[in-house]
């Protein structure tokens, strides 16, 4: 939110130029060789691997560390990318703490597992480097499919259906292709412009058209799609933010997180973009534990999280909780926002704690007051719109098998769709699914 007459504290360059620089850089410098190789000889290629199981893309993982191993990163990030194209997006964010590395055998008898992700990055950076695409397109069989969304469930279902054989159409939104790798993930987890990156590396599967400024709903119809396609996928993830519904919530200086964080990952001079001195983030998900860490890294003084269950209900992980604090973030837990405090513009966010209760939350008469001249909320993302015709489950669109939709021919996965986890890793499973029955309906006629 540009800085205005009624948000006085929100200003840009709170930071000497160099601190932005260094700020958000690569949080984990990758590995080199030796250190690879170190990592590699940890793992004990255990015959039941209990890590392949907890990989949502069910990686080989003992075989491409064997293959590092052996020197072969190339041969690596192949076997890698024949289950997850987005390898090495997921190398950085995926939250290998809680899935792969937390089934590690070194995890449970030693505390510290094999750096299964940093081990992933190596191999599949080594690969992007040298321009290689290790798949070959199959022969053209002369059907076509839409894609709509361009994010990692979209991405990974057109590279498998190209891959197949088929022409692929994607169509996004936005100005750039990547979902939320472009524009929803904090910057130190994906510098350097990879998100880009991996997206031009993965085109060169050929076969894939993307078209960008296209929103279903209001420049495509779903109808013309299905005349138009001979099938149509959904990824198009959940556009909509839930209000915050306190008192207070139109105050300027009050805005989605989601949008702070697209706004982050789009200025190219940081230190240009204001940010305040008190910041205050409500929920707790990884997209307030992002907001609330690059607020700090970008100069807020005081930075705090508010959840309204406690640590252990919270989406961010252990981990990524660990991270914020020893970024300087506080994080309260077990209170809900009642209003927002301000004239015009916000200057202290009013909290209720709350109590587990047999009917559930309710808040108490226990409040208490934080000076705040920004706020962002990160309460969840809901569906924006849903095309006639497409059954829903809760919030999001009902899917059955690998992705399949109330209505013949459309298939739907990532975030938008119900089931799963909300993780790039599980977006790309289920897109890569989804393209393998579409393709077998394709060819069965």
């Amino acid at each position: 939110m540009p800085n205005s007459p009624l948000t006085p504290g929100i200003v840009p360059g709170r930071l000497p130029a160099e601190a932005y620089d260094r700020n958000f850089g690569d949080l984990y410098p990758p590995f080199d060789r030796h250190e690879a190789a170190v990592a590699a000889d940890r793992c004990y290629f255990c015959h039941d691997a209990p890590c392949v199981a907890a990989c949502p893309t069910a990686i080989d993982i003992p075989l491409f560390i064997r293959q590092i191993q052996a020197g072969n990163p190339e041969g690596a990030a192949k076997t890698i990318l024949s289950q997850n194209i987005l390898g090495g997006m997921c190398a950085r964010v995926c939250p290998t703490e809680t899935l792969c590395e937390e089934a590690c055998v070194r995890e449970a008898a030693e505390g510290q597992p094999v750096e299964i992700g940093r081990l992933q990055r190596y191999a599949t950076d080594a690969l992007m480097a040298r321009g290689i695409h290790p798949f070959t397109r199959a022969a053209p069989t002369g059907r076509r499919v839409a894609v709509v969304g361009a994010g990692p469930a979209g991405l990974a279902c057109a590279h498998r259906l190209a891959l197949h054989g088929h022409e692929v159409t994607v169509f996004d939104a936005r100005p750039k292709p990547g979902g939320l790798n472009e524009y929803g993930i904090a910057a130190y987890k994906t510098a350097g412009g990879f998100a880009q990156a991996e997206v031009e590396w993965l085109l060169k599967i050929g076969g894939i058209r993307i078209e960008t400024g296209k929103a279903l709903g209001r420049d495509l119809a779903l109808e013309d799609l299905r005349r138009d396609f001979d099938a149509v996928f959904l990824g198009i993830g959940l556009a909509g933010v839930n209000a915050l519904a306190a008192e207070g919530e139109d105050c300027a200086g009050v805005r989605d997180a989601v949008d702070f964080i697209a706004e982050l990952r789009q200025t190219a001079d940081l230190s240009r973009l204001p940010i305040g001195r008190d910041v205050v983030v409500i929920g707790g998900g990884m997209t307030a534990v992002d907001a609330a860490v690059q607020a700090k890294l970008l100069g807020a003084e005081n930075v705090t999280i508010v959840y309204r269950r406690g640590r252990a209900a919270m989406g961010a992980s252990a981990y990524e909780q660990e991270h914020a604090a020893a970024t300087g973030v506080r994080i309260i837990t077990g209170a809900a926002p009642l209003r927002i405090i301000g004239n015009g513009a916000v200057r202290e966010v009013e909290f209720a704690y709350t109590e587990e209760g047999p009917e559930g939350l309710r808040l108490t008469a226990d409040t208490f007051r934080l000076k705040a001249d920004q706020v962002f909320k990160a309460i969840g993302q809901t569906l924006a719109g849903v095309p006639e015709g497409l059954k829903l489950a809760g919030r999001k669109i009902a899917v059955e098998g690998p992705g399949r939709t109330s209505l013949p021919g459309v298939w739907a996965g990532g975030d938008c769709a119900a089931g799963g986890d909300d993780l790039t890793v599980t977006a790309v499973a289920e897109g890569r699914d989804a393209a393998e029955d579409i393709h077998r309906k394709l060819m069965a006629g």
